[in-house]
């Protein structure tokens, strides 16, 4: 189990940080309360860190072998583009 790079989204407002968390707890990922924190589902983990303003960055610390990266982070950058935030 690795990890993937980081990425960090621009223009993550409020509402774009809160509808994210919302989205990605309705797909069944654990997003605790808070500007930073471990996020977990479906055999992946991350830690994300909102800087309150406009930038987020997350970064997958584990996945199964078979999921490659750029599925997660395709799935993660479609949710963020849905809420208004870019990368």
């Amino acid at each position: 189990m690795g990890g993937c790079d980081s990425v960090t989204y621009h223009n993550v407002t409020q509402n774009v940080f809160d509808c994210l968390k919302k989205k990605l707890e309705h797909a069944g990922v654990k997003v605790p309360a808070g500007n930073e924190g471990e996020i977990e589902g479906y055999g992946v983990k991350g830690h994300f860190k909102w800087d309150g303003a406009t930038n987020l960055t997350i970064t997958i610390t584990s996945k199964p072998l078979i999921l490659p990266c750029g599925t997660i982070m395709g799935k993660l950058n479609d949710t963020v583009h849905d809420c208004g935030g870019a990368t």
